[in-house]
């Protein structure tokens, strides 16, 4: 078995539990797809690899995810070629893991939950409409050759953080803030590009900096910046400038499937907001998102 492991909550916990099921029957593949946080790649490979000792395969597709994302702006069609590219960089990895014959791998494990099947798909008559297609549900193509074992799919977060605790992760894995599966290509809106990556993944390591030193990282549900479409006419020094917004979504929820903003102390949105500026080539202006879940979702896109 092969299982998709991104470090996030939802992955890291499925890790946990099916290698304590079934040891080192199970290789973890970790896809760097470009779209990752600051250092990101090298957390994962240090907390699993070295620490837990789960078998772990290391794959950087950046430049394959990249090239396919180029010019695309509909979040919808992003998380599909994300999701595809996903399937087909697996699909090598596993190639390379077992040579010509597939005999030995034929599950795909993954650390989807409930709110992301109710978000893309019905299950057993769920009524829900969909509101977004989440690159493990429905972006996964039908001719994968691997059947997917899913042991948190129908478990909420919170669910979650309590099978990880019992399963003897550290806090800091399991109270790990949520990442989406497509990254940063859906906190950027509009085309990804490799530039703007960078100066969303500065300013995010900002945010995140500042929520731990002030203790507010673990108090909230999640805490992450957002790049818009959108430049404006700002003054640095005597200059004029016209660059790029930085908006802050910051929220508390206990399932994900509603969620409101949280009043953080004008201090700390201060000091977030002067570091992204001064810190982030690129970055004249920032914003605060204080919408709630409904109407508006977590992320943007």
């Amino acid at each position: 078995m092969v299982l998709g492991l991104s470090g996030g909550v939802d992955s890291s916990v499925a890790a946990a539990l099916l290698h304590k099921a079934i040891g080192d029957q199970l290789t973890c593949i970790f896809v760097n797809n470009g779209l990752l946080r600051s250092k990101e790649a090298e957390v994962v490979q240090r907390v699993f690899g070295e620490n837990f000792h789960v078998k772990l395969k290391y794959v950087n597709a950046t430049d394959q995810f990249l090239k396919n994302l180029k010019g695309v702006t509909n979040p919808e069609r992003k998380r599909k070629i994300i999701g595809g590219d996903f399937i087909k960089v697996f699909d090598q990895a596993v190639k390379e893991l077992t040579g010509k014959s597939k005999a030995k791998i034929r599950f795909l494990a993954q650390g989807t939950l409930y709110p992301d099947v109710i978000e893309s798909v019905s299950i057993s008559g769920n009524p829900a409409a969909l509101i977004k297609s989440h690159h493990n549900v429905g972006g996964l193509p039908k001719r994968m050759k691997l059947k997917l074992v899913e042991p948190l799919r129908e478990l909420f977060k919170d669910e979650v953080r309590q099978v990880g605790l019992q399963l003897g992760l550290p806090h800091e894995i399991v109270y790990r803030q949520p990442f989406p599966g497509p990254g940063l290509a859906v906190r950027i809106l509009g085309e990804v590009t490799r530039e703007r990556l960078r100066i969303l993944r500065d300013a995010d390591a900002i945010v995140t900096s500042e929520m731990k030193a002030s203790d507010w990282y673990y108090r909230v549900w999640q805490s992450f910046a957002v790049l818009l479409p959108v430049k404006s006419v700002g003054v640095m020094g005597d200059e004029r400038t016209y660059e790029s917004t930085i908006a802050l979504r910051i929220v508390e929820s206990q399932d994900g499937m509603t969620a409101d903003w949280v009043r953080l102390p004008y201090d700390l949105l201060a000091k977030i907001s002067t570091r992204i500026i001064n810190e982030v080539k690129g970055v004249n202006r920032v914003c605060l998102d204080i919408s709630s879940k409904p109407p508006a979702t977590i992320e943007w896109e």
